[in-house]
């Protein structure tokens, strides 16, 4: 990878965990904890059980990881990667019942969450309606003190978060690829993903570096973004991570997870 002039700052860089059962009981997953300094733990919505949440919970919490919530549509079958026609109060339902079901088993560990991410379509929708944004907020405002929400960044639905009380971070995605007006390309399109640990490592570090990213028609976009993502499920993931973090390394990034909303 051609060389950076190096530049110190920092930025989080998370990870969509505990949708697996089999990496969560093998404890795979715990090489790919131990490469970011956040983790999106699914809560039961489109992926994720008791004892995957504990598990996550306690790996992430002996490695130092910051915990938040990673609730989506109801739709396991789809991996919630799919809208569904429910209202805003069935979705701010499911998104406080899934938080809830994460921190009451988090309490009893003693950890303390520090975000809510969503997850899949209803991260996707959330971006860009503003209806699905409020009742995300909604579902989320029990823990609006404690927590910071996370968003697709430059999207309307930061704003909206804000306006919700809740403090946030604009999220980038380290190897998903961007339409030119900033939206993530959807999954039916096979170039969706970054799978070249190389490539998603330069994007990584051009968004972290300069505020910039490539979008699929070559165009150069400003994107300003505090949390860089990490896909647990995609193939070849654990590459990825451990090219994000040497890429970010050299450039002088520095990895952290954000301070207390």
């Amino acid at each position: 990878m051609t060389s950076l002039p190096r530049r110190y700052g920092s930025i989080d860089v998370n990870l969509d965990a505990g949708e697996r059962p089999e990496a969560v009981a093998d404890r795979s997953e715990e090489a790919l904890l131990a490469l970011v300094s956040s983790v999106n733990i699914a809560c039961g919505g489109h992926a994720g059980d008791e004892a995957a949440m504990a598990a996550t919970l306690a790996s992430a919490h002996r490695l130092g990881v910051a915990c938040g919530a990673h609730p989506g549509y109801p739709d396991r079958l789809g991996f919630g990667r799919t809208s569904l026609a429910i209202t805003p109060g069935e979705i701010a339902a499911t998104v406080e019942a899934q938080v809830r079901a994460l921190d009451r088993i988090a309490g009893r560990l003693g950890v303390q969450l520090t975000h809510v991410k969503p997850h899949g379509a209803l991260y996707n929708d959330a971006a860009c309606n503003v209806t699905v944004a409020v009742a995300v907020a909604r579902g989320a405002a029990p823990w609006s003190g404690r927590v910071r929400l996370v968003g697709l960044a430059g999207a309307p639905c930061l704003e909206v978060y804000r306006q919700a009380g809740f403090a946030v971070l604009a999220e980038a995605f380290a190897e998903r690829r961007y339409e030119p007006d900033g939206t993530l390309r959807l999954r039916r399109y096979p170039d969706a993903v970054l799978h070249d640990p190389e490539e998603a490592a330069a994007q990584a570090v051009g968004i972290a570096l300069d505020g910039e990213v490539k979008a699929v028609n070559g165009c150069q976009m400003r994107l300003r973004a505090d949390t860089l993502c990490i896909h647990s499920d995609s193939p070849g993931a654990l590459a990825v991570a451990k090219a994000v973090r040497e890429a970010l390394a050299s450039a002088g990034i520095i990895v952290a997870a954000p301070g207390a909303p």
